[in-house]
């Protein structure tokens, strides 16, 4: 079956709505300052997804795991983390998520890196942007630029997010 055969089953088969977590990781940003985390919210229920959790807490990798290992267990099946993906010191979130990936979406980074270059020029290259599979269950690993978190849902998430379930879920 073809990628075309694939995406328009997987909207067939994949049209219930999906259980979702959003972590918003950062040392300064509280929910009232949190328009990253409120546009990932907004995208998911606009969607008709189920969003059971949306936590901000700071960038602290044992944190983030156990967050994330809570969700799946909750049964989320998409986790979409924003903030810590940068070269600073205190950004840590792909160091921790990428110790649960158990498959890489490598053309998740370099499509998010190769469209906000459009965007924003050279600085695309300091976003560390990942996605992957964890037990089941999909993650994307956003900047916390409310610009940079609308382009990835617009531009590749939010239209492929049926298929990339149904793949993970249809095993």
């Amino acid at each position: 079956m073809g990628y075309h055969e694939h995406q328009q089953r997987a909207r067939v088969e994949g049209s219930e709505p999906i259980r979702c977590g959003i972590l918003t990781l950062s040392d300064t940003r509280t929910f009232e300052t949190d328009t990253s985390g409120a546009v990932i919210l907004a995208a998911l229920t606009q969607a008709g997804h189920d969003v059971v959790r949306y936590e901000v807490v700071r960038d602290e990798p044992a944190q983030i795991v156990e967050l994330v290992r809570a969700l799946v267990s909750e049964g989320c099946k998409l986790i979409i983390t924003n903030g810590g993906t940068g070269i600073a010191r205190r950004d840590s979130t792909i160091e921790a998520i990428d110790s649960l990936l158990e498959k890489r979406l490598p053309g998740f980074g370099e499509l998010f890196r190769m469209i906000s270059y459009d965007d924003i020029g050279p600085g695309a290259m300091l976003s560390r942007a990942i996605a992957g599979t964890y037990l089941g269950a999909l993650l994307f690993c956003l900047p916390g630029s409310t610009g940079a978190v609308r382009l990835a849902l617009e531009k590749l998430i939010m239209p492929e997010l049926s298929h990339l379930v149904w793949e993970t879920v249809r095993q």
